[in-house]
């Protein structure tokens, strides 16, 4: 897979985004790709105060012009100790209509937030604009959380054997080609809680849990194998025995990971605006950086 060419990153100049920015100029840094900053002014306080102020600008004008500068100092900040001319990009508008659309028109490879903020980044993660974001753009999106201090190194990618499933360890490997990638299926066995109610014997249900994650095993090598994992940097894990969202927090943290790859858009999906309920535990639980992974239009 090719590496990243353009990414594209939203900033209110919060602490955690100027987080989110580091990642971003970090990665643009490693790929060598363009990194653009971009803020937007919300839209409908700016109507209100032009419409206020109809005979005068000069207030409109000012926040603007304010926005601008603070932008192009953070962009200066950011690129000096990563040697890059990052671009900045100031819009007036809805901030997911606004960032959504930009990184859009230019064809970015990544779309960059950080999970919580001021103005329209505030606010607990699911709900939030971060994940309105996630739901809305039609690129993958990085929600992070940690301040970066290097490169990703271990990097969770659960997979559900559906279509996105390969997508998303070649998003993983074009964001971190050095990492190791823990691939893993939460494994469910179906009517297994039936089946115990009516009286299935233990030994038969066991056999049963073991016969899915072996087939489970053989599925998660195959997809390494096809994706052209180096085998020194791939663990296959196929834990079982929980909702899967709880299993997929598990193994990030029994794993240390700090990167997790996960697909919008899998089995069981609704369609391509709605997040899944394990997609949106993992943001809300999680502690790791999250990759919201999507299909690209052909």
């Amino acid at each position: 897979m090719p590496p990243l060419r353009a990414i594209v990153t939203a900033t209110d100049f919060s602490a955690p985004s100027r987080h989110a920015a580091q990642r971003a100029a970090l990665l643009a840094r490693t790929a060598g790709a363009a990194m653009t900053l971009v803020h937007t002014v919300g839209g409908s306080a700016m109507e209100d105060l032009r419409r206020w102020l109809a005979d005068d600008n000069q207030a409109a004008s000012a926040i603007e012009a304010d926005a601008r500068a603070r932008l192009q100092e953070l962009a200066a900040e950011l690129g000096r100790p990563q040697s890059l001319d990052i671009r900045t990009h100031l819009s007036i508008g809805h901030p997911v209509e606004q960032v959504t659309q930009y990184a859009q028109d230019i064809d970015a490879d990544l779309l960059v937030t950080g999970t919580r903020g001021t103005g329209f980044f505030r606010g607990v993660v699911v709900g939030s604009t971060a994940e309105r974001i996630a739901k809305r753009s039609s690129r993958p999106v990085l929600m992070v959380r940690q301040l970066p201090h290097e490169a990703y190194r271990r990097i969770l990618v659960p997979v559900d054997f559906s279509d996105w499933s390969l997508a998303a360890i070649r998003q993983a490997q074009r964001l971190a080609p050095q990492a190791t990638l823990v691939l893993m299926h939460a494994v469910e066995v179906p009517f297994e809680g039936k089946m115990r109610l009516a009286g299935v014997s233990g030994d038969v249900v066991t056999h049963y849990q073991e016969a899915a994650r072996s087939e489970a095993q053989q599925r998660l090598a195959a997809l390494a194998a096809e994706a052209g994992l180096d085998a020194d940097r791939v663990c296959l894990s196929t834990p079982g025995g929980a909702d899967p969202w709880m299993l997929i927090l598990q193994e990030e943290q029994e794993h240390d990971c700090d990167l997790v790859v996960i697909g919008r858009q899998g089995r069981h999906a609704l369609d391509e605006f709605l997040l899944g309920s394990t997609t949106r535990m993992v943001i809300a639980d999680g502690t790791a950086d999250v990759l919201i992974s999507c299909r690209r239009p052909d």
